[in-house]
Formats: structure tokens, sequence, C-alpha cells
């Protein structure tokens, strides 16, 4: 649910955009006709071929995605890879983004840039798709749902990090992280609502408290992979704890 500028598509959340406003999900844009493969001496990767290669690095060796995975699996939404993710050209500068009707992850085969990309991408649509297992998320009509899980996927999922932001050419304000999860989950919002600036920051700022310090299920903010590390294995302890009372 993170946004790029409004696009038509088949959920109710958001997707990154790309450039210096880049915001990480987007709800499902439309298709586009499948592209012909580019033909060579050497044999070439399709753009579908380089996503699901990509995805399956992230699913395997990703810190932040296995914690989602075994949040996921112990809330009784286990995932599975044919079944809950698919890559596809999109239409638009969007990455990806969580389609509640149908509990799948679109990935924009055309717009993923590297294997860096694909773990964030990755990361923020599954926090999305953990909030909706976990709670009755209204996606659709409630704008303070939509703010508090963007909030959410904005503030675990690496998206303002130290290097993400300096990318951006954004850094050395006070409190600067959290300008950066409010701004990025009021641009998911516009995204994906046809409201204005006031109301989008508006229930941003409803909600903001309580759901930027619900950092489940990693239990604290990972800025980093070694954070992520530590989040998964504290979430298997704590697994194997409640499993033996």
């Amino acid at each position: 649910m993170a946004g790029a500028p409004d696009e038509q598509g088949r959920g109710p959340l958001a997707g990154e955009q790309l450039g210096q406003q880049d915001v990480t999900c987007q709800v499902f844009p439309e298709q586009l006709a499948v592209r012909k493969p580019q033909q060579g001496f050497f044999p070439v990767l399709t753009n579908n071929q380089k996503c699901q290669l990509m995805l399956l690095k992230t699913l395997e060796t990703n810190p932040y995605v296995k914690l989602l995975l075994d949040a996921m699996k112990h809330s009784g939404c286990a995932v599975n890879k044919e079944r809950h993710f698919s890559c596809e050209d999109c239409n638009g500068n969007v990455s990806g983004g969580f389609d509640a009707s149908a509990c799948q992850i679109v990935l924009c085969q055309n717009n993923i840039r590297n294997q860096t990309h694909m773990n964030r991408v990755v990361t923020h649509e599954l926090i999305h798709a953990f909030d909706h297992c976990r709670a009755h998320v209204d996606w659709f009509t409630s704008v303070r749902h939509l703010a508090c899980s963007e909030v959410r996927a904005a503030n675990l999922s690496g998206d303002c990090s130290l290097v993400n932001e300096i990318f951006r050419l954004h850094f050395g304000l006070k409190q600067h992280y959290q300008t950066c999860v409010r701004d990025r989950a009021i641009l998911s919002i516009l995204a994906v609502r046809n409201i204005s600036k006031e109301v989008a920051q508006k229930a941003v700022d409803e909600v903001f408290e309580s759901c930027f310090n619900d950092h489940e299920p990693f239990g604290r903010i990972p800025h980093n992979k070694t954070y992520a590390r530590y989040s998964h294995k504290d979430f298997q302890n704590r697994d194997r704890y409640y499993s033996n009372i």
C-alpha cells in the first residue's frame, strides 16, 4: 500500500513509485500485453524469469521475509509461492501490490530493478498480507485502516532506512525517521484514494502513534538485516515458549 500517482487496479492497496517519490506498494495496475523475449546469440532471461529467480532468492534468504513467512504460518495463513505471488507486467511505475480480494501479492516484473528492490517490495507487501491475516482490515472503505497498515509497512519494511533516505537526498532533520514514515504513508493513501492531502494527513495523524509502535511480528523496528535476524530468532524462541505452555 504505499503510493504512486493514481492507478486503476485490482486490489485495495498501493505500490511503489520509482524516482524521487519512490513509494513501495500499489493497487494492482492493469496488466500489459506480454512482451516477446529478446533474441540473441546467448539466451536472455525474460522479465518473468528474472522476477521468479529474484523472488525465490528473497523467500529463501531475506531475514525480513523469512520472519514474516513464519509469522503468517503461525497465524494460520501459510504462504505458498505458486499460489500467493504473481510476477506480471504493470502499467505505470508501480513495483507491486497486495490484492486482498485474491490474497495474492503481485510483483511488477517490468519495474523491479534488482534484488535489493525485490527484497523491499516483498517485505512491504507481506506486512500488508500479515495485517490482512491477523485483523479485520477494511481496505476498501476505511482510510484509517489503510493508514495504519501503510504506517506499519513504511516503518517495518526498511522503506525509511538511512541508506534509502540518502539515495532520496532526504536526511539530517530532527525526528527524520518518523517524518519519513508519515510522509510515505500519506503518499500511499493518496495513490489509491480520491481524497485530499489534508484528509490523508488527518488519517495518518490519528493512527500514527499506535500503529508506529505496533512492531508485530518483529517485536522491534528492524533498521537493518542484523536487527531482522535478531527479531526472527526472538520470534522463533517465543513460538517455542508458547508451544510448551
